[in-house]
This record gives structure tokens, C-alpha cells and sequence, in this order.
């Protein structure tokens, strides 16, 4: 009897050794993540008052600027692009193959576009793989060539495709690109389909959620934004917007079924830019009114539906798909009544900034500027890596990871 007495005594003081040990460490990690909460939120508030303050001093025709994405066919910036980015001080611009030519050449146009700006810029290229990537463009250095995601697709490996993210990510910002248009939402349902077809990663809305989510974490724990395309799905068409307008005939519940549940995913996991294609659905809308200028597929759908507070990005509005329709005046009205914060490729800065201006209420104009400096000065980088990160050794063992189909 005295005997098991002594055994249980030590057995009680180790439980409570193990217990006050747990308490511990629960306290322990309990503070610490309140108290990275508690940066957090502090950091989020005086980006807050950051943004309230600057929208106060900022003019009505500046804060329709910040709406803009611009292209242009230059190489670097010269006088009159200054005079564009002093004036105008556009919300960013995209970066095509006419701008692309040696590295440091892209390095440094980039660099001074960001330099002549009093508001950081958003700056994004297309990277998607396969026939879409403008990195190819370089002509004194070889980028890695990425495949078409619908062969990573198939290898069904999310971590592959994380690292595949990781590699598009690492050399954007090499030369200062903070924004992707990546990765396709898409799911390629109709092989007649010639305008997104491989783009897609597959056939499968739950294989495109998976593959892409993981590749656009790759891009975004590497500094780089993520834009989930085209909302709210292009892949069982056949029509090539940039020609004509596609007509899905589906109804809500047909895209709930498929073409929502990707974007629905990538909503669930903290999407930052959402970009709305060209694509009518007249089941929906009653017309042939393009999703981009559709305020039931953008507010309606997409927004309350689907619960998305992020941004929202046009298509190129150069695109035959709205320009065969639609006057200047109608696109970028329409647009932004529809929902939308960012209007990509307008074919002129001043005439757009007019337009909106004597078109759309201040009040709407606002609410956009608001959401888009607050992503400015919440997600932008500026942390270059030099250039022996562009087709890297490392980088082209991880895509020869991919088998490549015909």
C-alpha cells in the first residue's frame, strides 16, 4: 500500500509538469499570434489613414487616373512619357512585347516608369506559359520557358505547380513586375475551343482549382500578384473575343456547377484581382451585354453572389469583342457602373479620364480609387532580384518536372 503511494505522487506532480508545460505553450502561442494580429491590424489602419489622407489632396481627374492600366509602344521614357506620368499619374501600365527588348533595356524602362511616379504603379505582364508569356520577348537572355499549364495540369501535382508559380514569380522581379495576369481559371470544356484550349490547366473545375490556387500562392509568397482569369469562365466557347463577341449560353446555375467553382475558390483563399472577360451570357443578363459591362455578372454575381471584395480588372478594352459595339464612351460608362475598379489598355489616357469624369459619379469613382491604393500600399513590392535568376539552372529542373504533350 505505502508503495503504491510513492508511485502515485510522482505520477501527479508530472501531470502537473505536463500540464503547466501546455498551459505554457498555449499562452505563449496565443500572444504571439494576437500580437501579429495586432500588427497587422495596426498596419492595415494606418494604411487606412494613409489612403484617406492622400485621396483628400488627390483631384477628381488624378483619382480616375489611379482607374487606369495603360499600354504603350515604348521602349523607355522618354519626355513625353514623363510628361504622362507627371499630368495624367496613371494607375499602372502593362507590359507588352514592344516594350520588351534587352534585360537591362525592360529593367530600366521599368524602373524609371515606377521612378516618375508619384503613386506606386501597379506594373503587369502577361506570364501564363505556353504561347502567352512575354519574358520570351527578352532577346539577350533566355528566360525559362514555362509550358502550357494544361501539361502541369496533367501531372495533377499542386506542389509542382507551387514551385511552377515560385519560378514565374522569381523572374517578373527580376525586372520589377509586381502584378501577373496568372493563373487561368478557365476549364477547358469545349475542344473546339482554340482561344484559351492549353491555356487551361485542364478539363476539370476541380483540377483547375487545385493546380491554380497552388500556382498563384507560388506567385504570391514571392512578391508577385496574382489575377485569376477570365470571370466568369471562358473555356466553352469558340469565339475569340479579341475578334468578335463570345455568347455562352448557359444559365446561373450551368456556371455553378462549373465555371464559378474555380473563382469561387480562389475567393474562399484571399483573391486580390479578379479579371472579367468579354463573354455574354444572355441567359443571365436578357441581352448580349458583355460580362465586363455587365452589372448583374460583376455586382450582382460576382460581388454579392460570391462575396468578392477585391478588384476587379477589365479584359483589354481593345478587344473587338466591345470595340465592334460599343463606343468609347459606352465601354468605360458601362464598365464601371458594371463594377468594375481597373480598366486595362484604354485607347486614350485624357479622352478616358474626360469621359468618366462627366459620366460617373464621384462618389463611384472614389470607392474604387479607395479600394486600389489601399492594395498599392498593401500588396506592392519593390524587391528586385538580379538577373542570374532568369533561366536559371534551378528553375529549369523544376519545369523539366512537366512532360510535355503534343
Amino acid at each position: 500500500m505505502k508503495r503504491k503511494n510513492k508511485l502515485i505522487l510522482p505520477f501527479i506532480l508530472l501531470l502537473l509538469i505536463l500540464f503547466l508545460i501546455t498551459f505554457l505553450v498555449y499562452t505563449s502561442n496565443n500572444k504571439a499570434e494576437n500580437t501579429i494580429q495586432d500588427e497587422t491590424d495596426s498596419n492595415q489602419k494606418k494604411i487606412e489613414e494613409q489612403v484617406e489622407s492622400l485621396m483628400e489632396q488627390m483631384s477628381l481627374e488624378e483619382k480616375i487616373a489611379q482607374m487606369l492600366i495603360l499600354t504603350n509602344a515604348n521602349t523607355s521614357v522618354d519626355e513625353t512619357l514623363k510628361e504622362t506620368l507627371s499630368k495624367i499619374k496613371p494607375g499602372g501600365f502593362i507590359i507588352m512585347k514592344d516594350n520588351i527588348t534587352t534585360f537591362d533595356q525592360t529593367k530600366e524602362y521599368i524602373a524609371d516608369l515606377k521612378k516618375y511616379s508619384e503613386i506606386p504603379p501597379i506594373i503587369a505582364t502577361d506570364q501564363e506559359g505556353g504561347s502567352v508569356q512575354r519574358l520570351q520577348s527578352l532577346t539577350d537572355i533566355q528566360a525559362t520557358n514555362i509550358p502550357y499549364m494544361y501539361d502541369l495540369g496533367k501531372t495533377n501535382d499542386k506542389d509542382l505547380a507551387y514551385q511552377v508559380g515560385k519560378v514565374m514569380a522569381e523572374e517578373m522581379r527580376t525586372l520589377g513586375v509586381n502584378v501577373g495576369f496568372a493563373p487561368v481559371l478557365d476549364i477547358y470544356s469545349n475542344e473546339n475551343n482554340t482561344v484559351i484550349g492549353k491555356r487551361s490547366f485542364g478539363t476539370s473545375p476541380d483540377l483547375v482549382s487545385k493546380m491554380a490556387l497552388s500556382l498563384a500562392k507560388g506567385l504570391e509568397d514571392n512578391e508577385v500578384i496574382a489575377t485569376y482569369k477570365h470571370f466568369p469562365g471562358h473555356g466553352d466557347i469558340t469565339t475569340d473575343s479579341h475578334i468578335d463577341l463570345p455568347i455562352l449560353d448557359k444559365s446561373y446555375q450551368d456556371l455553378l456547377q462549373e465555371e464559378l467553382i474555380p473563382f469561387e475558390e480562389a475567393i474562399k483563399n484571399n483573391a486580390k484581382i479578379i479579371m472579367v472577360g468579354h463573354i455574354a451570357l444572355p441567359e443571365i443578363t436578357k441581352d448580349e451585354t458583355p460580362a465586363s459591362l455587365s452589372k448583374k455578372i460583376i455586382t450582382d454575381i460576382l460581388k454579392e453572389d460570391m462575396n468578392y471584395q477585391g478588384l476587379v480588372i477589365t479584359d483589354a478594352l481593345n478587344m473587338k469583342a466591345l470595340t465592334n459595339y460599343y463606343s468609347e464612351e459606352e465601354i468605360y460608362t458601362k464598365a464601371i457602373d458594371a463594377g468594375v475598379d481597373l480598366l486595362l489598355m484604354p485607347k486614350d489616357a485624357n479622352s478616358a479620364i474626360e469621359i468618366i469624369k462627366n459620366n460617373v459619379s464621384e462618389e463611384r469613382i472614389e470607392e474604387s480609387v479607395k479600394k486600389i491604393l489601399e492594395f498599392k500600399y498593401t500588396y506592392l513590392k519593390n524587391n528586385l532580384l538580379d538577373r542570374s535568376y532568369l533561366g536559371s539552372e534551378e528553375h529549369q529542373t523544376i519545369i523539366n518536372q512537366i512532360p510535355i504533350t503534343d
